[in-house]
Parts: C-alpha cells; structure tokens; sequence
C-alpha cells in the first residue's frame, strides 16, 4: 500500500492526540485530593514534629506561643516584718555607710495562706550608719535597713525601718580601771614611804589605770555571718506571684 503525505498527517496527529489524553489523564491523577494519603496537609502532628509548630492552608510552617503563667500581684502591707540572716559579717570599725551587705531570708513572708517571699530569698541591705567606739567616750553605733529581695527571678525595692545597735557604755569601766589604778598606787604609796609616798603614789595609780583603760576601752559591735535580724517595712511593696 502506498502511504501519501496526508496519510502521515493523519497517523501523526492520532498520536499526539492519545499522548496528550494520557497526559492529561496522569496530571488529574497526581492532584486529586482524593488519591492523597491521609496523612498529608491533614494538620495531624506526625512524629518528629514538635508541639509549638503548625502548617499554614499554603504549606508554610507557623509558631505557636505557649501561655504564660497567670501574674498575682500580693501587695505587703506596713510593718510587715522579714526576716533575714547575715551573709556576711558587719562590724563597726570596718564598714562605711552607704556599703551594702547580702542577706537570706530565713523566714517565709506568708498573707492569707499564700507565700509571697520564699525562705531562701536573696536580699540586700544597706549600712545607713557606723561609727566607731572611741577608748574613752564615745559609744559604737550600727545602722542597717534592708534595700530590696527577690522573687522568682524579679528583684524588688524595699523601704524598711532601719535598725539601730549601740555599743556599750565605757563609764563603769574606765571608771574600774581608773579606780583599780588609783588604789594600787595609794598601796605601793604607803608601802614604799608611808603617807608621803600614798599622795605621790594615788596619781601615779590614777594615771596607770587611765592609760589601761585608753588601750582596752574600745566597744565595737560586730555582727557575724548568720546573724538573724528582723526588719519591718515602713511602706506597702507590691510583689507578682506567677500562678
């Protein structure tokens, strides 16, 4: 049989036109959300993702923000008392005002039931004042308050009434050791030159215990690491508690 060019047109356009059916017949195939398996675009976690992401509608992966904690603000109110123990020690003939010192908490602070302030807490205070003992007069003075603590993380402003610690009192015993000094003189006195020497002997006794009494007669106070001390607020704080 002798093929004509027509005929070649004829037999090349039938298969082009069964090439571009089967074509077409594979494309429908491969985007008909029917023949997807289940578990594509379905929004279902697969193992191996993690919980804090998701799928947009276009296949994008999205964030998710985990909810926070509730915040309970508590407020403290005047005079309510903390408190603490030294975590290190304080004396008056070392610190300055306006040095700062660290604390812990070693009692909770408990409203209505609820713990606002844990033991343990870490606090910080203030030496308002220090003034040395002086060897004849002059009493030693320490001045603390305590400046802020903090809560879960946070650290908060406080205003307390500021504890105060006098030394003690040289009187009676400068007085004993001037006395004490007096009298030995008065006795070697006597001893040595009869009442002669007693009036030469009484002021050198005197001026013995003095001079005793100038050496030994300093009274600082110093505090320890660990000391407790109790302060109290002198104004309300407010404190967030997370739920």
């Amino acid at each position: 049989m002798y093929l004509t060019r027509r005929h070649y047109y004829i037999i090349g356009g039938g298969l082009l036109a069964v090439a571009l059916t089967v074509s077409a017949a594979a494309l429908r195939h491969r985007f008909d959300p029917a023949t997807q398996p289940a578990n594509m675009g379905d929004g279902v976690n697969q193992p191996g993702n993690t919980a804090a992401s998701d799928t947009s509608p276009d296949g994008s992966a999205t964030s998710v923000t985990l909810p926070q904690p509730a915040v309970m603000p508590v407020t403290l109110p005047e005079h309510t008392a903390i408190r603490v123990t030294l975590d290190q020690s304080l004396a008056t003939d070392q610190s300055r005002p306006g040095d700062h010192f660290a604390a812990t908490v070693s009692e909770p602070v408990i409203v209505d039931g609820q713990t606002v302030i844990p033991q343990g807490a870490h606090a910080e205070g203030l030496v308002v004042d220090a003034r040395k003992s002086g060897r004849l007069h002059g009493r030693a003075r320490l001045e603390l308050a305590l400046q802020s603590v903090e809560v879960d993380g946070q650290e908060y402003d406080l205003r307390t009434r500021v504890r105060t610690r006098v030394g003690g009192d040289h009187k009676k015993r400068n007085l004993g050791f001037m006395g004490g000094g007096a009298g030995g003189g008065l006795l070697i006195g006597a001893l040595a030159g009869g009442g002669k020497g007693a009036l030469i002997g009484g002021p050198i006794g005197l001026g013995a215990g003095a001079t005793a009494a100038f050496l030994t007669g300093k009274k600082d106070i110093r505090l320890r690491a660990e000391t407790p001390l109790r302060f109290e607020l002198a104004e309300p704080v407010t404190i967030n508690l997370r739920g």
